[in-house]
């Protein structure tokens, strides 16, 4: 088979993937070394994801192979489908991704694979393409490695020495999903190794920490010389992700929000990714005829930035008996303000932060910007307006030294205002 054959395969085959973000890694760059290649700052490409700041990451995201022994039902590339499949040898991938960084299409790799003879072969594979990149060719770019849960840990050691970010599935919200539809993956198997991961992870950032304190103690010398810390040796610096298939199960928003909250607590991840369930051809007929609504995946991300961000407790955005389910129509912040009516409005020139960040429309960023311009004055509405805040969707919630909202606050139609004119979300395909 043809090599764009192979990529025109494998490429459609990794877009059910969505943990391809890649932030939160380290500045790196190859321009030092004569021989090396890649970054992780700067440069423009192909947007596939996007950086802490704000660039533009663009990752080439593919399956080393599709094929695989498992047969999970909600996987378009389960040994059972119908599907083509094609498979690179690692040398083509590291082929791919110097080939593609040198027509500035990339600056990273993000690499996945079906699971071909046992797990510790894949794991291997996948090992075997960062180690070349990283060290044959100096690539400085990004990396991230999809690992095997059932791999030995000694290869997971191996694949946070070279990637950027590690992700393991968690793949279905309950055991009893996981279970149901994918019975050859064990669910303890699973956090097992993500707890692995984040032993690496801790224990790399405690020696990094040791030694900093090991530097011998500033002297005052005749020359000023910036001290640098030794290089230390970092596992995954980007950390872990994982990612769970909605609307396959009957799993409700308040579980998958309970398990996400679990998931960041219990093994640190940088990020859980909600993927929509897709129907496939030759689908099971335990598996849903359609997928769920597009805007229940963005409502989820938006409630998970909420907990990470915003200091929200998940009891406070679903309830298990009375609302296990995200509202469609609003955001959950702005559901969670009308619920709360007693609590607005808020004076911008006396409420905390976290106070203010429980104003829809207000973001840390803007947050931050009140707390320090009032250090000086004490805001107005016209400061909030120059501040580019969406006066429509913050008055009913706040008040300044020269506005109060009145009874607007407890408006019986103030959600039928607020979502006028919005815009529904289109679907994808």
């Amino acid at each position: 088979m043809e090599l764009i054959q192979k990529l025109a395969i494998l490429a459609d085959a990794a877009k059910y993937d969505a943990s391809c973000a890649s932030s939160g890694t380290i500045s790196r760059d190859a321009k030092a070394s004569s021989t090396g290649i890649g970054s992780t700052s700067g440069g423009m490409g192909i947007c596939h994801s996007y950086a802490p700041d704000g660039r533009c990451i663009s990752l080439l995201k593919i399956l080393l192979t599709n094929l695989c022994i498992y047969d999970c039902l909600y996987c378009v590339n389960r040994h059972s489908s119908n599907v083509q499949r094609a498979r690179f040898t690692t040398s083509e991938v590291v082929d791919l991704t110097l080939g593609f960084y040198r027509r500035n299409y990339i600056e990273g790799l993000f690499l996945s694979s079906g699971v071909i003879r046992d797990p510790d072969y894949t794991m291997e594979q996948l090992v075997e393409v960062a180690r070349s990149l990283r060290e044959d060719h100096a690539f400085g770019g990004y990396i991230h490695l999809k690992t095997i849960p059932d791999a030995d840990p000694r290869l997971h050691a191996l694949a946070g020495r070279y990637a950027d970010r590690l992700s393991i599935n968690i793949e279905m919200p309950t055991n009893q999903g996981l279970e149901r539809f994918a019975p050859e993956k064990n669910h303890r198997a699973i956090q097992h190794s993500m707890a692995r991961l984040k032993d690496h992870i801790d224990e790399s950032r405690e020696d990094r920490q040791q030694a900093r304190k090991q530097l011998p103690h500033k002297s005052k010398p005749t020359l000023r010389v910036k001290r640098r810390p030794p290089r230390q040796e970092r596992f995954a610096p980007a950390g872990q992700s994982t990612q769970m298939i909605v609307g396959a199960d009957d799993s409700n928003d308040a579980i998958i929000l309970h398990n996400s909250h679990r998931l960041y607590r219990q093994f640190g991840m940088r990020r859980v990714y909600y993927s929509a369930f897709s129907p496939i051809p030759d689908a099971s007929s335990a598996l849903p005829l359609q997928s769920p609504p597009l805007v229940r995946e963005h409502r989820l991300y938006q409630a998970d930035w909420l907990l990470r961000f915003y200091r929200f407790d998940v009891n406070e955005l679903v309830d298990d008996t009375r609302q296990p389910m995200l509202d469609l129509d609003i955001d959950p912040k702005l559901a969670w303000a009308l619920r709360h009516r007693d609590w607005f409005p808020i004076d911008v020139n006396r409420a905390s932060r976290e106070q203010l960040l429980r104003v829809p429309g207000l973001g840390p960023r803007n947050v931050q910007r009140i707390l320090s311009t009032r250090r000086f004055r004490r805001l107005r509405l016209a400061d909030l307006k120059a501040m580019r805040l969406s006066l429509k969707k913050i008055k009913p919630f706040v008040s300044a030294a020269d506005y109060h909202p009145g009874r607007e606050t407890d408006n019986a139609t103030l959600r039928a205002q607020l979502t006028e004119n919005d815009t529904p979300q289109l679907a994808l395909f």
